[in-house]
């Protein structure tokens, strides 16, 4: 399947799953919240790369769990994007063209909602039907490792302690490969243990997640420099405005792009022992360095 046709279907699949499975709350000011940050837009990279890794290991994406656990990756990134965006935080006004959740509910419904969003991915993770235990433990422990003081919630602790700072490149891939990598390392991970990936096949996709993470967030700085407004969906040069180090700061314009490149090329080639049915990993490697948003 061609990665476009594949892309659409998996992201009708989790698009229908978030609808359909997000609960009701007695405060409906709270709902709203939530449904407005997990539907507002997005490109659904993390859910993507949790339906290529499953495709990849057990060769097609049918599962009775697949979806929500796609959607429960979903879930905490959008959480996370909550709170990036918090005048604590980053302090952005505009998420994927669209005005951020502490600016349309204001700021104490907006924590509240990425809080509701955190819980209730593992909410669904622990729900998953025809999963064994053993399978599930291991999601939801894979996830709240990524999400957690080991993985996203650190790295953003780092990125805020780096502003107005040039770190060597060791520490800024470092912080990346805990605040954007993360999470990428589990949407990766997740669909090869939800596939019953052996460990040989579990290695070979944390190698090509480890490069991926790195080469997502290489892209997002030259995106940050290079794109408009309109297009990329939030403010251009935010980064370069808040003295925030990225790597075009650090490489300059022209090797970042090289250094995206490299990376794109070493996730690709972690996955040559998988054979055809990782193509479409592949190809969303490519599509991750090429993406002009």
């Amino acid at each position: 399947m061609p990665l476009a046709a594949f892309t659409d279907a998996c992201r009708r699949r989790v698009d229908q799953t978030l609808e359909q499975e997000l609960p009701s709350t007695p405060a409906s000011r709270l709902q709203e919240a939530m449904h407005y940050s997990l539907t507002n837009g997005g490109k659904r990279v993390r859910p993507l790369l949790v339906y290529a890794s499953f495709q990849a290991v057990a060769g097609h994406t049918q599962h009775p769990g697949l979806d929500l656990t796609a959607a429960a990756v979903e879930a905490i990134h959008a959480y996370s994007l909550i709170h990036d965006d918090l005048p604590a935080m980053d302090d952005d006004s505009l998420r994927r063209g669209q005005p951020t959740c502490h600016i349309v509910y204001g700021e104490a419904l907006a924590i509240l909602a990425g809080d509701a969003l955190q819980s209730l991915a593992f909410e669904w993770l622990a729900t998953i039907p025809a999963t064994a235990e053993a399978t599930r433990l291991a999601l939801i422990s894979t996830l709240t490792r990524a999400a957690g003081a080991r993985g996203m919630v650190a790295g953003q602790a780092i990125d805020l302690n780096a502003v107005a700072t040039l770190p060597d490149m060791a520490a800024l891939e470092h912080m990346h490969r805990c605040k954007t990598g993360a999470l990428i390392d589990a949407s990766v991970a997740m669909g090869g243990l939800l596939a019953q990936a052996n460990p040989e096949q579990l290695a070979q996709l944390a190698c090509y997640s480890r490069a991926l993470g790195l080469a997502f967030q290489v892209q997002d700085d030259i995106l940050d420099v290079t794109a408009d407004t309109q297009v990329l969906g939030k403010q251009q040069g935010a980064d370069l405005a808040r003295h925030k180090p990225t790597y075009v700061s650090l490489l300059g314009l022209e090797e970042a792009r090289r250094r995206a490149q490299q990376l794109c090329e070493e996730a690709e080639e972690a996955l040559l022992t998988l054979g055809e049915e990782a193509r479409i990993l592949q190809a969303l490697a490519r599509y991750v360095i090429n993406r002009r948003f």
